[in-house]
């Protein structure tokens, strides 16, 4: 799939924002503790991708009822569902100069009800005329996501049979709707039942 930048300068790219605020101390100390094993751009954003994947949990695994939204506070909470792990990995890809950005599938439960969006993070190294996709949702059974800039590896592939959307556009910062969800819940049971179904 080609993936369409929502803004054609890819300084935006690379920009602190209110959400992936990679200004912050804490994501400048964790960027820079992840670089110390990494030689190269490659190496440096798959190791931040294993990192966010593998070490925050996903809240809906964890049962951790805290709403997070800004990378900083994912970072210092290791908590978050896709949207703010997301802006986690974008903001520790940025705070390295890699530009990064926000993508977005529309997935359904199993019976093709109920859609919802879902986080992913558009990565784009150097010597690479395109940006790859990549979902640090966090692993379980029957998710084996993993960092490709050759070959996706996400959580999950869409089903056109069910209306689900991969999304082509990659966001410079979280689109208001994916903000106003986050920042207007209470708890991650009010998120869970007011979570966007498309954009």
């Amino acid at each position: 799939m080609e993936l369409i930048q929502q803004n054609p300068d890819i300084a935006a790219y690379l920009a602190v924002g209110e959400a992936v605020d990679h200004d912050h101390p804490r994501v400048r100390e964790t960027a820079a503790d992840l670089a110390r094993e990494a030689d190269d751009a490659y190496t440096y954003a798959r190791t931040a991708f294993e990192y966010v994947r593998d070490t925050i949990p996903h809240s809906a695994d964890s049962g951790d009822p805290r709403v997070t939204w800004r990378a900083s506070d994912v970072l210092a909470t290791r908590n978050g569902i896709c949207y703010a792990k997301s802006i986690a990995l974008t903001a520790l890809l940025r705070a390295h100069g890699v530009p990064a950005g926000l993508c977005y599938q529309r997935l359904t439960d199993d019976a093709g009800a109920d859609p919802v969006l879902h986080g992913l993070v558009a990565v784009r190294l150097p010597g690479h005329d395109r940006w790859s996709r990549v979902d640090p949702r966090g692993n379980k059974p029957g998710i084996d996501a993993q960092f490709s800039t050759e070959k996706e590896r996400l959580a999950w592939v869409v089903r056109e049979e069910f209306d689900e959307i991969d999304y082509p556009v990659v966001y410079a910062a979280p689109p208001e709707v994916i903000l106003r969800a986050l920042k207007g819940a209470r708890d991650r049971s009010e998120l869970w039942r007011n979570l966007p179904a498309g954009l």
